[in-house]
């Protein structure tokens, strides 16, 4: 049996760590809605935001990278995987994330992005022969089901039906990436511990942000922002994306991945109360209702 309070403080870390993913689309949104006087009043665009966020996060992780070098080496095919799901993970993923945030709440992104570990069984599916249960099959049904309560909740609230469609496929295809990303990064992490992957994954994500901003932005435009937008780019980087990273594997050293990740289910709660909180975004049975059956599946899919 566990040191008890070790598991207390792995329980915390979790539910810390929940809570700081979560906060990420509340700090885009709120991004968003500051004006910026020198570009004639227009808000910060996705690529900036990211662009941002990647920087203000890469140091922390290059020092991780630094602390977790291994005696592993990897060949030119474990290279071209790590830069597949690199870019996946925490490029593709976030850059879609960030578009589809200009369209939908931030509520429901989190619903959509919980469709990953289903995504993530799939893959597995289709790709890997892999046979689904029926309880998975059930999980499935349930986690689209309360997808599609929130999804409908928020459509009938909307002036434009457009920019639901348009933000919902964006976001799922954030999804999807993470979901490749997952589901190839099993045997990354086997050969290079998660600290040093997740490292090495971020600086490769960098690069692409990067090189995406330099061709599609000009570069003056970065140091060209209100100094909110700094704040909140700073607050994504720090206590959405480096802080709850670690916390996130120091909660799974204590308490294991399975409890960690049901834990981590909190998430879409945590996102429509804080979206509800600051962004004043409308709270309803609905949605509520949806993040449970959502929950629900994920649940079933994570146990084991």
């Amino acid at each position: 049996m566990s040191d008890p309070k070790n598991y207390r403080l792995g329980f915390w870390l979790a539910v810390g760590a929940a809570a700081g993913f979560s906060a990420k689309a509340v700090l885009v949104k709120l991004a968003y809605a500051v004006p910026n006087p020198a570009l004639q009043g227009t808000a910060v665009d996705a690529v900036t935001l990211l662009a941002l966020r990647m920087l203000f996060a890469a140091p922390a992780f290059g020092i991780a990278a630094l602390h977790t070098r291994g005696a592993n080496t990897l060949g030119l095919k474990h290279w071209l995987a790590l830069v597949g799901v690199g870019l996946a993970g925490y490029y593709g993923a976030s850059i879609l994330d960030f578009w589809g945030l200009a369209y939908i709440s931030a509520g429901l992104e989190r619903l959509i992005l919980f469709t990953y570990p289903s995504l993530t069984l799939l893959i597995g599916v289709i790709f890997l022969r892999k046979r689904l249960s029926r309880r998975d099959w059930l999980a499935l049904l349930l986690t689209y089901v309360g997808i599609a309560v929130a999804f409908a909740h928020d459509l009938h609230l909307a002036a434009d039906s457009t920019a639901i469609w348009t933000g919902t496929a964006l976001v799922f295809l954030s999804s999807l990436a993470y979901a490749i990303y997952l589901a190839g990064g099993g045997e990354l992490i086997g050969r290079l511990g998660g600290g040093r992957f997740t490292a090495l994954a971020m600086a490769i994500a960098t690069v692409a942000t990067l090189t995406h901003y330099l061709l599609s932005r000009p570069w003056a435009e970065i140091f060209n922002q209100p100094w909110q937008i700094y704040v909140l780019a700073l607050g994504m980087a720090v206590f959405s994306t480096v802080v709850p990273v670690f916390m996130q594997s120091a909660a799974i050293k204590h308490i294991g991945a399975g409890r960690a990740s049901m834990i981590g289910m909190l998430g879409p709660v945590a996102t429509i109360a804080l979206s509800s909180w600051l962004l004043d975004e409308p709270l309803s049975f609905w949605q509520l209702a949806g993040a449970a059956i959502v929950i629900v599946g994920v649940a079933l899919i994570s146990k084991r």
